[in-house]
This record gives C-alpha cells, sequence and structure tokens, in this order.
C-alpha cells in the first residue's frame, strides 16, 4: 500500500527514545530539596517557581498533547499567582490553595511521561529516567495534597501531633506510597485516610506497571527476545552477534 506521497505504509512506528529525563529528575531533586527548606511564604513561592519549570520541562520532553499543555499553562498561572499572593498575605486558606495548585501540577506531568515512555522500542538511560521521574512526582503530588488539607481542614491532619510541615507531608507521601508505613504520623480521619489508602494503591500499581514494562523490555544490546540478533540502524545483524544455527 502507497501513501500520497509515494512511500509505503508501514506499521506503527516506536517513538525514538526522548533526551531530557535527565533533566527532569535534576529539577525534582531540586524541588524536593527547596521544600524540605521552604518555611517561610517567599519560599514556597520559590518552589513553586522551580515545580512550574519542572512540569514544563516534562511536558515538553514527553511531547505532550496541546489540550494537556494549555490546561497546565492554567494551572502554572494560577500557582503562580498564588504563590506571590501568599508572600504578601499571611493567609491559611491561600496557603492550601497553593499546596493544592501544586500537587494538581505534579499529578499532570506523570500522565505524561507514562504515556511517552510506553512507545520506547526499548529500555535505556532516558526511559529508566522517565520512570523514576514519574514516580517521584507522584509522592510529591500526595505530599502537597497532605500540606494543603493540613492548611484547609479544621482540625489537625495527623492528630495529636498536629498539621504537618512541608518536609513532613512529603515524608508522609513517600512512606506511604512505598507502604512502609512507620507509623509515626498517622491521619486521624478522612479524607487523609482515604487520600492515603489511595496513594498507596496507585503506587503500588505503577512499580506492578511500570516495572513490568522494564523488564518486558529489557534484554542485551544486539539480541531479540527470540534470540535473533537484533538489526543495526542499516538494517545488518550485529557482526559481533553469534550467528543464528542453520536450521
Amino acid at each position: 500500500m502507497v501513501t500520497v506521497a509515494g512511500r509505503a505504509a508501514g506499521p506503527r512506528m516506536w517513538h525514538p527514545p526522548r533526551r531530557g529525563y535527565g533533566v527532569v529528575l535534576m529539577l525534582i531533586v531540586t524541588t524536593y530539596v527547596l521544600a524540605l527548606l521552604a518555611d517561610r511564604a517567599w519560599l514556597v513561592a520559590v518552589v513553586l517557581f522551580v515545580q512550574t519549570g519542572t512540569v514544563w520541562q516534562t511536558l515538553r520532553v514527553s511531547q505532550a498533547r496541546p489540550g494537556l499543555r494549555i490546561a497546565s499553562g492554567a494551572v502554572f498561572a494560577f500557582a503562580l499567582i498564588a504563590g506571590v499572593a501568599g508572600v504578601f498575605a499571611d493567609n491559611e486558606a491561600l496557603s492550601g490553595v497553593t499546596f493544592l495548585a501544586a500537587s494538581v501540577l505534579y499529578l499532570v506531568a506523570p500522565f505524561s511521561i507514562v504515556r511517552d515512555i510506553g512507545f520506547h522500542r526499548g529500555v535505556d538511560q532516558q526511559t529508566m529516567f522517565g520512570a523514576l521521574a514519574a514516580y517521584l512526582l507522584i509522592g510529591m503530588a500526595f505530599g502537597f495534597l497532605y500540606a494543603c488539607l493540613g492548611a484547609l481542614q479544621p482540625g489537625p491532619l495527623f492528630g495529636d501531633n498536629g498539621d504537618p510541615t512541608l518536609p513532613q507531608a512529603l515524608f508522609f507521601s513517600f512512606v506511604t506510597m512505598t507502604t512502609v508505613g512507620y507509623g509515626d504520623l498517622v491521619p486521624a480521619g478522612n479524607p487523609a485516610q482515604s487520600i492515603a489508602v489511595l496513594e498507596a494503591l496507585l503506587g503500588q500499581l505503577f512499580l506492578v506497571t511500570a516495572v513490568a514494562k522494564v523488564v518486558e523490555n529489557w534484554r542485551p544490546r544486539g539480541w531479540h527476545r527470540d534470540g535473533r540478533a537484533e538489526p543495526d540502524a542499516a538494517g545488518e545483524p550485529d557482526a559481533d552477534a553469534p550467528a543464528e544455527p542453520a536450521g
């Protein structure tokens, strides 16, 4: 079958690996470190600024769909406005809204990453970086959500331990997502308890699906899953690979 351009129509092509997930991973780590130091409103605004850059880079590298980019742009603007307003107004409700915007930003990006790396032909460094970045983004998204609940709900989020600081919220999030469960911080009621259950389920589901993808597609360079030599870029089998036995 020939297309209008005169080229033969072939099967759906795998995406080549994106370049840039290493930068995304570095930005996520930077955001996490800044969040640990964010004990003042202006530092929270800095965290939001870096976070916006992180999500923008993620959507760019993963080639997110236009609709997702437009929706994220609206959240970007809202988050930055809320962050800057929080510098000049010490208000719990405003802080809660700021953390909510941060949570939404970090929940948007993993979907785009998973969609992108799902079409990688094999598993390489970029695929590993992308999967790790998506996992960290989910954990941080829930951490910001717990901080939001601590600021907005009337009672203390963790009962006798009070409302969490941002570092405590992030710590509780990753402990929950990995199902470690130290037990030093426990939500006193809903909706935090239900959100914690949801995070634990999502964390395990991500590991099952993402790790399965990595394991399924990993193989030594130059080999197919059936043991035949994998063609190189010119379409010829790898010269270093053992020849297939004559049948």
